[in-house]
Protein backbone atom coordinates (compact mmCIF):
# COMPACT_ATOMS: atom_id res chain seq x y z
CA UNK A 1 0.00 0.00 0.00
CA UNK A 2 2.80 2.45 -0.99
CA UNK A 3 0.66 3.86 -3.16
CA UNK A 4 -1.34 5.18 0.04
CA UNK A 5 1.77 6.88 1.47
CA UNK A 6 2.61 8.28 -1.96
CA UNK A 7 -0.74 10.01 -1.92
CA UNK A 8 -0.21 11.16 1.38
CA UNK A 9 3.01 12.86 0.19
CA UNK A 10 1.27 14.89 -2.27
CA UNK A 11 0.21 16.95 0.08
CA UNK A 12 3.61 18.41 1.47
CA UNK A 13 6.11 20.91 -0.32
CA UNK A 14 9.06 19.06 -0.18
CA UNK A 15 12.48 20.67 -1.10
CA UNK A 16 15.05 19.10 0.73
CA UNK A 17 15.79 16.18 2.48
CA UNK A 18 14.99 17.54 5.59
CA UNK A 19 11.41 18.06 4.41
CA UNK A 20 11.15 14.39 3.14
CA UNK A 21 12.32 13.36 6.92
CA UNK A 22 9.95 15.44 8.83
CA UNK A 23 7.05 14.35 6.33
CA UNK A 24 8.03 10.81 6.66
CA UNK A 25 7.46 11.47 9.99
CA UNK A 26 4.06 12.62 9.89
CA UNK A 27 2.86 10.38 7.76
CA UNK A 28 4.12 7.41 10.39
CA UNK A 29 2.55 8.95 13.35
CA UNK A 30 -0.77 8.96 11.16
CA UNK A 31 -0.18 5.18 10.48
CA UNK A 32 0.03 4.58 14.30
CA UNK A 33 -3.23 6.55 15.31
CA UNK A 34 -4.72 4.67 12.49
CA UNK A 35 -3.17 1.06 13.76
CA UNK A 36 -4.30 2.41 17.53
CA UNK A 37 -7.49 3.43 16.46
CA UNK A 38 -8.12 -0.36 14.90
CA UNK A 39 -6.85 -1.88 18.03
CA UNK A 40 -9.50 -0.26 20.19
CA UNK A 41 -7.44 2.31 21.77
CA UNK A 42 -9.17 5.03 22.12
CA UNK A 43 -12.10 3.74 23.97
CA UNK A 44 -9.81 3.83 27.12
CA UNK A 45 -7.15 6.94 25.91
CA UNK A 46 -7.41 10.70 24.38
CA UNK A 47 -5.04 11.99 21.96
CA UNK A 48 -3.50 15.37 22.81
CA UNK A 49 -0.45 17.49 22.59
CA UNK A 50 1.40 19.36 19.49
CA UNK A 51 0.34 16.86 16.95
CA UNK A 52 -2.58 16.62 17.61
CA UNK A 53 -2.90 20.17 17.31
CA UNK A 54 -1.35 19.65 13.79
CA UNK A 55 -3.10 16.42 12.70
CA UNK A 56 -6.61 17.79 13.58
CA UNK A 57 -6.22 21.94 13.78
CA UNK A 58 -3.62 22.71 10.87
CA UNK A 59 -1.05 23.74 13.62
CA UNK A 60 1.64 24.99 10.93
CA UNK A 61 5.04 23.13 11.94
CA UNK A 62 6.14 19.74 12.70
CA UNK A 63 5.67 18.02 16.01
CA UNK A 64 8.42 14.66 16.98
CA UNK A 65 6.07 12.91 19.70
CA UNK A 66 2.59 11.47 20.52
CA UNK A 67 1.07 12.17 23.58
CA UNK A 68 -2.30 10.25 24.98
CA UNK A 69 -3.86 10.55 28.11
CA UNK A 70 -5.83 7.87 29.51
CA UNK A 71 -9.93 9.11 30.06
CA UNK A 72 -9.50 7.58 33.07
CA UNK A 73 -6.80 6.77 35.70
CA UNK A 74 -5.28 3.37 35.57
CA UNK A 75 -2.11 2.82 37.28
CA UNK A 76 -1.89 -0.54 35.65
CA UNK A 77 -2.19 0.56 32.16
CA UNK A 78 -0.21 -2.03 29.89
CA UNK A 79 0.12 0.05 26.64
CA UNK A 80 2.35 -2.79 25.21
CA UNK A 81 -0.70 -4.97 24.38
CA UNK A 82 -0.94 -2.29 21.45
CA UNK A 83 2.28 -3.01 19.61
CA UNK A 84 0.95 -5.99 17.66
CA UNK A 85 -1.41 -3.28 15.85
CA UNK A 86 0.49 -0.36 15.45
CA UNK A 87 3.24 -3.09 14.11
CA UNK A 88 0.70 -4.80 11.51
CA UNK A 89 0.25 -1.32 10.74
CA UNK A 90 3.09 -0.74 9.73
CA UNK A 91 3.81 -3.71 7.88
CA UNK A 92 0.77 -3.30 5.93
CA UNK A 93 2.35 0.44 4.27
CA UNK A 94 5.55 -1.29 4.11
CA UNK A 95 7.25 0.25 6.37
CA UNK A 96 9.78 -1.44 8.83
CA UNK A 97 9.89 0.12 12.21
CA UNK A 98 10.39 -1.57 16.06
CA UNK A 99 9.20 -0.55 19.39
CA UNK A 100 10.15 -0.39 22.39
CA UNK A 101 8.97 0.31 25.41
CA UNK A 102 11.24 3.01 28.28
CA UNK A 103 11.20 1.44 31.94
CA UNK A 104 8.92 3.11 33.71
CA UNK A 105 9.83 4.11 37.12
CA UNK A 106 7.13 3.16 40.01
CA UNK A 107 5.82 6.52 40.79
CA UNK A 108 5.58 7.80 37.64
CA UNK A 109 2.15 9.03 35.97
CA UNK A 110 4.02 8.63 32.32
CA UNK A 111 4.44 4.99 30.29
CA UNK A 112 6.50 5.70 27.02
CA UNK A 113 7.77 3.69 24.38
CA UNK A 114 9.85 4.54 20.88
CA UNK A 115 9.49 3.75 17.57
CA UNK A 116 12.61 3.50 15.36
CA UNK A 117 13.51 2.38 11.87
CA UNK A 118 16.26 3.25 9.51
CA UNK A 119 15.72 6.19 7.79
CA UNK A 120 17.99 6.16 4.79
CA UNK A 121 15.90 2.81 3.58
CA UNK A 122 12.48 5.12 3.71
CA UNK A 123 13.89 7.47 2.23
CA UNK A 124 15.01 5.73 -0.47
CA UNK A 125 11.90 3.62 -0.65
CA UNK A 126 9.81 6.42 -1.07
CA UNK A 127 12.29 9.04 -3.15
CA UNK A 128 14.40 6.90 -4.77
CA UNK A 129 16.38 9.90 -6.58
CA UNK A 130 17.51 11.69 -3.43
CA UNK A 131 21.17 12.81 -3.64
CA UNK A 132 21.14 15.51 -1.48
CA UNK A 133 23.64 14.42 1.57
CA UNK A 134 22.81 18.06 3.40
CA UNK A 135 21.18 16.25 5.74
CA UNK A 136 23.06 13.00 6.71
CA UNK A 137 23.70 13.51 10.14
CA UNK A 138 19.72 12.95 10.74
CA UNK A 139 20.05 10.14 8.30
CA UNK A 140 20.33 7.65 11.33
CA UNK A 141 17.10 6.40 12.59
CA UNK A 142 13.62 8.00 12.14
CA UNK A 143 12.49 7.79 15.77
CA UNK A 144 8.61 8.74 17.37
CA UNK A 145 8.12 8.81 21.02
CA UNK A 146 5.13 8.02 22.43
CA UNK A 147 3.43 8.55 25.97
CA UNK A 148 0.27 7.78 27.65
CA UNK A 149 -0.52 9.71 31.05
CA UNK A 150 -1.77 7.40 33.10
CA UNK A 151 -3.33 9.41 35.57
CA UNK A 152 -4.20 12.94 34.52
CA UNK A 153 -5.56 15.40 36.18
CA UNK A 154 -9.28 15.58 35.81
CA UNK A 155 -11.55 18.32 33.62
CA UNK A 156 -10.56 17.11 30.18
CA UNK A 157 -13.41 17.23 27.50
CA UNK A 158 -13.11 15.39 24.54
CA UNK A 159 -14.55 15.37 20.76
CA UNK A 160 -14.09 12.47 18.02
CA UNK A 161 -12.58 12.96 14.69
CA UNK A 162 -12.72 10.64 11.63
CA UNK A 163 -9.56 10.81 9.50
CA UNK A 164 -9.91 9.05 5.76
CA UNK A 165 -5.67 8.44 5.22
CA UNK A 166 -4.13 6.44 5.44
CA UNK A 167 -7.51 4.34 5.70
CA UNK A 168 -10.69 5.23 7.79
CA UNK A 169 -10.69 5.65 11.12
CA UNK A 170 -12.15 7.68 14.24
CA UNK A 171 -9.63 9.06 17.13
CA UNK A 172 -10.71 10.67 21.10
CA UNK A 173 -8.36 13.15 21.54
CA UNK A 174 -8.95 16.64 23.67
CA UNK A 175 -11.41 19.67 22.17
CA UNK A 176 -9.48 22.39 21.15
CA UNK A 177 -10.03 24.29 24.96
CA UNK A 178 -8.20 21.49 26.91
CA UNK A 179 -5.04 20.91 24.37
CA UNK A 180 -5.16 24.94 25.09
CA UNK A 181 -4.66 24.24 28.79
CA UNK A 182 -2.18 21.32 28.39
CA UNK A 183 -0.26 24.06 26.49
CA UNK A 184 -0.24 26.80 29.20
CA UNK A 185 0.63 24.08 31.43
CA UNK A 186 3.92 23.52 29.81
CA UNK A 187 4.61 26.55 29.53
CA UNK A 188 4.71 27.03 33.39
CA UNK A 189 6.12 23.68 34.37
CA UNK A 190 8.04 21.85 31.63
CA UNK A 191 11.30 21.82 33.08
CA UNK A 192 13.66 23.65 30.51
CA UNK A 193 17.50 22.28 31.65
CA UNK A 194 18.66 22.48 28.22
CA UNK A 195 16.60 24.83 26.22
CA UNK A 196 13.52 26.83 26.34
CA UNK A 197 10.88 24.91 24.44
CA UNK A 198 9.94 27.14 21.63
CA UNK A 199 7.40 25.09 20.22
CA UNK A 200 5.30 25.25 23.69
CA UNK A 201 5.27 29.40 22.54
CA UNK A 202 4.49 28.58 18.91
CA UNK A 203 1.72 26.94 20.01
CA UNK A 204 0.52 30.09 22.25
CA UNK A 205 0.75 32.03 19.57
CA UNK A 206 -1.15 30.08 17.95
CA UNK A 207 -4.05 29.53 19.75
CA UNK A 208 -4.46 32.94 20.52
CA UNK A 209 -4.67 33.80 16.89
CA UNK A 210 -7.65 31.49 16.38
CA UNK A 211 -9.28 33.01 19.23
CA UNK A 212 -9.17 29.43 21.27
CA UNK A 213 -11.11 29.97 24.93
CA UNK A 214 -8.49 27.73 27.72
CA UNK A 215 -10.29 24.91 29.70
CA UNK A 216 -9.59 26.76 33.12
CA UNK A 217 -10.86 23.89 35.32
CA UNK A 218 -8.60 21.69 33.57
CA UNK A 219 -5.73 24.48 33.70
CA UNK A 220 -6.05 24.57 37.49
CA UNK A 221 -6.25 20.61 38.21
CA UNK A 222 -3.43 20.12 35.84
CA UNK A 223 -1.37 23.17 37.95
CA UNK A 224 -2.27 21.33 40.98
CA UNK A 225 -0.49 17.56 40.71
CA UNK A 226 2.62 19.84 39.51
CA UNK A 227 2.25 21.21 43.05
CA UNK A 228 2.63 24.67 40.86
CA UNK A 229 -0.26 26.09 42.71
CA UNK A 230 -1.84 25.15 46.11
CA UNK A 231 -5.42 23.90 46.35
CA UNK A 232 -7.01 26.66 48.55
CA UNK A 233 -5.58 29.52 46.48
CA UNK A 234 -7.70 31.76 44.59
CA UNK A 235 -7.55 30.00 40.25
CA UNK A 236 -9.22 32.57 37.80
CA UNK A 237 -8.20 33.70 34.45
CA UNK A 238 -6.85 36.60 36.14
CA UNK A 239 -4.69 35.14 38.15
CA UNK A 240 -3.78 33.07 35.05
CA UNK A 241 -2.88 35.79 33.20
CA UNK A 242 -0.48 37.32 36.37
CA UNK A 243 1.53 33.58 36.24
CA UNK A 244 1.82 33.64 32.57
CA UNK A 245 3.18 36.89 32.92
CA UNK A 246 5.71 36.09 35.34
CA UNK A 247 6.93 33.30 32.73
CA UNK A 248 7.15 35.70 30.09
CA UNK A 249 9.42 37.93 31.84
CA UNK A 250 11.85 35.50 31.99
CA UNK A 251 12.17 33.67 28.99
CA UNK A 252 15.13 33.49 26.80
CA UNK A 253 13.73 34.42 23.55
CA UNK A 254 16.65 33.84 21.23
CA UNK A 255 16.75 30.69 22.60
CA UNK A 256 13.37 29.78 21.99
CA UNK A 257 13.50 31.29 18.55
CA UNK A 258 16.26 28.24 17.89
CA UNK A 259 14.19 25.71 19.71
CA UNK A 260 11.48 25.76 16.88
CA UNK A 261 13.37 26.80 13.99
CA UNK A 262 13.97 23.14 12.46
CA UNK A 263 10.14 22.95 12.92
CA UNK A 264 8.61 25.51 10.74
CA UNK A 265 8.73 27.18 7.41
CA UNK A 266 8.13 30.70 8.37
CA UNK A 267 10.96 31.54 10.79
CA UNK A 268 9.95 35.32 10.10
CA UNK A 269 7.25 35.12 12.04
CA UNK A 270 9.68 34.99 14.99
CA UNK A 271 10.98 38.25 14.66
CA UNK A 272 8.62 39.76 16.22
CA UNK A 273 9.00 37.28 19.60
CA UNK A 274 10.04 39.20 22.68
CA UNK A 275 9.16 40.05 26.64
CA UNK A 276 6.86 42.70 25.79
CA UNK A 277 5.26 40.68 22.94
CA UNK A 278 3.68 38.19 24.94
CA UNK A 279 2.78 39.62 27.50
CA UNK A 280 0.46 41.84 25.59
CA UNK A 281 -1.24 39.21 23.73
CA UNK A 282 -1.74 37.15 27.22
CA UNK A 283 -4.75 40.42 27.49
CA UNK A 284 -6.68 38.14 24.85
CA UNK A 285 -6.62 35.00 27.11
CA UNK A 286 -10.19 34.05 27.68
Amino acid sequence: MTNVIEQMLESYEIKNTNDEINALKEIIQEIVLSGLSRGGFFKDVAFYGGTALRVFYKLDRFSEDLDFALIFPNKSFDLSKYFTSIEEELKSYGLNLEINTKNKTDDSNITSAFLKGDTIEHILKFFPNEINHQYDHMLKNIKIKFEVDINPPSGATYEEKYKLLPSPHQIKLYDKESLFAGKIHAILCRGWKIRTKGRDLYDYVFFLANNTTVNIELVRNKLIASNYINPDSKFDINVLKELLIKKFEKIDYKDAKDDVIPFIKNIDSLNIWSKNFFISITEKLK
